[in-house]
């Protein structure tokens, strides 16, 4: 936990700009389509860390309408 940043990804859904901010220790592409996937409700949120649930990838999660993805290490302490 002491690892741990905040992060804001921002997307497009269907057109639609969408923004979230998540706290994780790493973060990088594959990370952030995944993470996009589950704020529009295609992905599954693990319900414990240790989970070991497939990642969303870039194609499946365009061929939902997602894109435009971008990331970067949050401002806010």
């Amino acid at each position: 936990m002491l690892n741990q940043s905040l992060f804001l990804i921002e997307y497009q859904l269907h057109g639609e700009a969408r923004s979230f901010i998540i706290r994780t220790e790493k973060m990088d592409n594959a990370e952030a389509w995944h993470w996009a996937a589950c704020d529009a409700g295609v992905g599954v949120i693990p319900r414990f860390r240790t989970a070991d649930l497939k990642k969303i990838s870039r194609p499946l999660a365009e061929r939902y309408g997602i894109t435009d993805v971008h990331w970067e290490k949050s401002s806010i302490a």
